[in-house]
């Protein structure tokens, strides 16, 4: 087992900034798909296709995903949890805005931050470290504050679900850094989680009565592959692997870059319009990651 890490190195960092990158550009890859494949059935999708990817990648590497190790519980439930998070993403976008939906998504790092001080030696965070998720926060806030009107209803039924899919995103990260998770193979962590997603997502989008596969263009297609291959596959193996060896509230702060990346790539890939506040909010975000990592100073 290695050395688990009580500040973020600059491997971790680098790490990170890709990771947000490749999420970010997610968030496009999601809307090209919805053209042709319903969202609830395109998350099943890439779950299933990611689950075959991590059983043959194990299988290359020599990891036991199926061996008794007491973990089953564990995995069960972020399983669950996992499953539950995505559904609640793609089913309160259809309730709400993205704009809006961002926003209350990314609560998320505060939700870990709380329950990895209040639950895990270690991690607890220090004031100055909690005005830095403060800044980050506002600096997301900032670059979607022209969406964020009077909401209707329905919007507020839409928020309501993302700020769940955030509380579940939460305790995922939670219950892997603080159970019998950290113990196994990331590889394992994840195909737990895409086997429940694989399994419960494709149900919720019959019950919903999606539409399912619409139209197959080689653009949506390719679109599926990037969630499938670099998302679900690369980067959560990626990010369950830094999530065991370092602490999750300082890995947290960096998520708030995601939507920020995303807005670059919508702007570069769609043509979507780009405001003067995504320069503001991107030094916001970057104050606070850099106030959440700052070493505390010599007593």
């Amino acid at each position: 087992m290695e050395e688990r890490k009580t500040h973020l190195d600059g491997t971790a960092m680098a790490l990170m900034i890709l990771l947000c990158a490749a999420w970010g550009l997610q968030q496009v890859a999601i809307k090209v798909a919805n053209e042709g494949i319903s969202p609830m059935w395109q998350g099943g999708l890439r779950s299933i296709g990611a689950v075959f990817l991590v059983w043959a990648w194990a299988a290359r590497k020599g990891i036991r995903l199926f061996d008794r190790d007491g973990s089953l519980g564990a995995g069960l439930l972020v399983g669950v949890l996992f499953a539950g998070e995505f559904a609640f993403i793609y089913w309160g976008l259809s309730y709400t805005t993205a704009s809006r939906g961002v926003v209350f998504l990314y609560t998320a790092p505060f939700i870990v931050a709380l329950g990895a001080h209040g639950f895990l030696s270690g991690e607890k965070l220090r004031p100055m470290q909690w005005l830095g998720l403060a800044f980050a926060f506002a600096g997301v806030v900032s670059v979607f504050a022209e969406s964020l009107g009077m909401p209707t209803r329905s919007q507020l039924i839409g928020d309501a679900m993302l700020f769940l899919a955030a509380v579940l995103w939460a305790a995922t990260t939670l219950v892997i850094k603080g159970g019998r998770l950290a113990k196994v193979s990331p590889a394992k962590t994840l195909f737990y989680q895409l086997a429940a997603s694989a399994l419960v997502l494709p149900c919720v989008s019959i019950a919903l009565g999606e539409p399912g596969v619409i139209t197959l263009t080689p653009l949506v297609l390719l679109s599926l592959a990037y969630q499938t291959v670099l998302v679900a596959f690369a980067s959560y193996l990626t990010w369950f692997w830094l999530v065991v060896h370092y602490p999750a509230g300082r890995l947290a702060a960096f998520s708030f870059l995601t939507p920020l990346f995303g807005v670059l790539a919508g702007a570069l890939l769609l043509s979507e319009k780009v405001t003067a506040a995504l320069a503001i909010a991107l030094a916001l975000v970057v104050a606070g990651i850099w106030l959440v990592n700052r070493p505390p100073k010599p007593a």
